[in-house]
């Protein structure tokens, strides 16, 4: 990396960085729509037709989340380290609705699908914190409306959070990193290309296997994150990309 070249970096991640951590994943074989229907707890369409199914789903992965035992691990504190480190502009762009990167230390932080352990208000759109169960008789304390919080989650079908201010970065990044995600779920999935077209961005792939869009990105490394990841970090702080 030249000295002329832009320094800030957008690191977009998904659930493998969260998988080493005791999180399950959503398209693996083994993973959480493989369990259970996208129709029937992730659409505003079921949250309508079965609150109370879709309560139940959100409620058990919040205790899952809350419960304790679920740390971060090396992956994400070595994002945490970066920003920290890195002279220039870190952020991170995550689609996992967990707390694991401010936990680990991240703060330059955009949830694009929400966050696991916040309800809203779907009469007045206001936005607490909540790490316990949920169901239709709680009460919103800003309104005083009964019946009308959500998880506060993007489901299929929504907008995500953030979408202006990502594509400000993106197209203000040097550097685009992508992390253990499938590739196949959009907008994320464009994210590489408008890295590498719109801001001239080194893109890279750090991943367990190849996603959907590998051939996209000029660089990958292939392994667990809580290998790839520390070891992808310490190569940028002392060489540059």
């Amino acid at each position: 990396m030249n000295n002329t070249a832009k320094r800030n970096i957008v690191i977009l991640t998904g659930a493998g960085i969260s998988k080493e951590s005791g999180l399950s994943t959503f398209r693996d074989a083994d993973g959480i729509w493989a369990t259970v229907r996208i129709e029937d707890v992730a659409t505003p369409e079921a949250f309508a037709r079965d609150p109370d199914g879709v309560h139940e789903f959100y409620n058990a992965r919040r205790g899952r989340l809350a419960a304790g035992g679920i740390e971060p691990n090396a992956g994400h504190a070595a994002l945490a380290r970066l920003e920290q480190e890195w002279p220039g502009d870190v952020l991170v762009v995550t689609q996992n609705i967990d707390n694991l990167h401010e936990r680990a230390g991240s703060n330059n932080l955009y949830h694009m699908h929400g966050a696991l352990l916040k309800v809203r208000c779907e009469a007045c759109v206001n936005v607490v914190e909540w790490p316990d169960n949920l169901g239709r008789g709680d009460t919103c304390a800003a309104c005083g409306t009964t019946g009308q919080l959500r998880p506060h989650v993007v489901w299929f079908g929504e907008m995500p959070f953030w979408m202006d201010d990502i594509h400000q970065a993106l197209e203000a990044c040097g550097l685009f990193i992508s992390i253990g995600t499938s590739g196949n779920v959009y907008p994320a999935s464009g994210f590489v290309e408008h890295a590498r077209f719109a801001a001239g961005a080194h893109t890279v792939e750090l991943n367990l296997e190849p996603s959907e869009g590998a051939t996209l990105f000029a660089e990958a490394h292939y392994g667990p994150a809580t290998e790839v990841v520390p070891a992808y970090v310490d190569k940028i702080l002392r060489d540059g990309w």
